[in-house]
């Protein structure tokens, strides 16, 4: 594989919605997911009223690459091979001496290398993206209310989560005022939203003009993603993009055979008839990648066009469009933000600077005092062994599935097209592709632990 990555090689160029193209403010949005849930949870299910108050401290337990085992009410940071590095019950953070008691130096129990273990499944939940990411501080909170008031295991609260998830954000919640988002978001969009700056309006153009197909791919509904869109990008977005797919149920756009999950046709936001195939560009809801990839094929006129598809989230974005799909793959990775050397990155206009910064809550793109870095941690010595430093799971996925990370599309917007990225491989180091700095505490950390 060639060691750079250019966007001018590209054909196509796909976007994620959500915390890609539209960032968010973090501080409010993050506030304002976490309320949707707890009056949920409150008000319907009878959870304890605490749930409603947070304080500032209560955001640093959020953290991107955690993840909840469903049963025990557990929250474990992972270690690339598999072993747990830091875990809480709650919100409680275990003890060296109860971490080492509990998991020891074995993989976790439902940890499988590689591909074989999935993000969701009935018996644990991984937090990675920022949309997630409040959920993880609403249901350790939960665990530390069941437990004092009924020492209850093993948990099963998620059932009232995913109610909430459907109460909130059902496909027709944002058309019937449903729950706490959507009304919110749409009394006040410039309290959560960020327009996007000029510079990425100009290079979403540029790509255009250099003859790239441009798409937005997202798990959105399409009236969501209409105001989102003429929000930042203003009434005339749809002339951007060549192809919008809502609704895509992200990863299994990627994973899903054609029969499982056929395109659909949109009147008035609704959902209509199913596609046999993709036949030409325009706005569709639903569908699959090889359907797509038929259509670009047509659209390019070459057998084998080259997509870059950009993402914020390893699970649905990254890891389905790489493994399943064979894209090129640029993730947006905010832990990027603000990171070289200490100061906020330079292709920040000064209005920008700080604009994750909430005037009390960290913010949530920032490390975390209780779990550390989501790039590495140290593992305690054994005997008079000193401690070590190694890679979290999160890191290495980064390498394994992205060609590059960068801290936000407006990063690169000002650079050449036929600008050469050093790309991840196995040939270069593991933090070759991060753009324009590797994170701080991995170019500090010397010589990590092999694994």
């Amino acid at each position: 594989m060639a060691q750079h990555f250019s966007l001018a090689a590209c054909d196509v160029v796909g976007f994620d919605l959500d915390h890609t193209l539209c960032c968010y403010n973090l501080p409010e949005s993050a506030r304002l997911i976490y309320n949707s849930f707890a009056q949920f949870l409150v008000k319907e299910k009878g959870y304890d009223k605490g749930l409603l108050t947070v304080t500032p401290e209560d955001w640093d337990f959020c953290c991107k690459g955690l993840a909840l085992d469903l049963e025990d009410g557990n929250f474990i940071k992972l270690a690339d091979n598999g072993t747990v590095l830091r875990a809480s019950h709650g919100t409680k953070m275990l003890s060296p001496e109860a971490l080492a008691e509990e998991f020891g130096r074995k993989e976790w129990k439902h940890f499988m290398p590689d591909t074989g273990m999935a993000f969701r499944s009935g018996k644990y939940y991984f937090y990675d993206n920022y949309f997630d990411l409040p959920g993880a501080l609403l249901c350790a909170r939960v665990v530390d209310s069941l437990t004092k008031n009924s020492g209850q295991k093993p948990f099963d609260f998620w059932k009232d989560i995913v109610a909430g998830i459907q109460h909130n954000y059902k496909m027709s919640a944002f058309k019937e005022n449903c729950g706490i988002y959507f009304p919110e978001i749409k009394r006040d969009p410039g309290k959560y939203l960020h327009t996007c700056p000029e510079s990425v309006k100009k290079w979403l153009r540029q790509l255009k003009n250099a003859g790239k197909i441009l798409m937005l791919i997202t798990s959105s509904h399409s009236d969501y993603c209409r105001l989102l869109c003429e929000y930042i990008l203003g009434n005339d977005f749809e002339d951007l993009f060549d192809i919008v797919i809502t609704n895509a149920l992200k990863p299994g756009f990627f994973s899903h055979l054609p029969s499982q999950r056929p395109f659909r046709t949109l009147e008035n936001d609704e959902e209509r008839e199913a596609l046999p195939s993709l036949d030409k560009p325009g706005w569709y809801s639903q569908g699959n990648a090889v359907h797509l990839y038929e259509l670009l094929k047509k659209m390019t006129g070459k057998p084998e066009p080259k997509v870059v598809y950009f993402g914020d989230s390893m699970h649905s974005d990254i890891f389905p469009a790489c493994h399943y799909s064979n894209w090129e793959t640029v993730l947006i990775l905010e832990e990027l933000r603000g990171d070289k050397d200490g100061k906020p990155e330079e292709s920040e206009p000064e209005e920008k600077k700080g604009k994750y910064e909430g005037s009390k809550a960290k913010p949530l793109n920032t490390s975390s005092k209780k779990w550390g870095s989501f790039f590495i941690d140290s593992v305690s010595g054994l005997g008079n062994r000193e401690d070590s430093l190694v890679y979290t799971w999160s890191c290495k996925r980064i390498s394994a599935y992205s060609t590059i990370a960068i801290p936000s599309i407006e990063a690169i917007a000002e650079l050449p097209l036929d600008y050469k990225f050093t790309r991840f491989s196995s040939n270069n180091s593991k933090t070759a592709g991060y753009y324009p700095n590797p994170p701080l505490v991995l170019s500090n950390a010397g010589k990590l632990t092999a694994k």
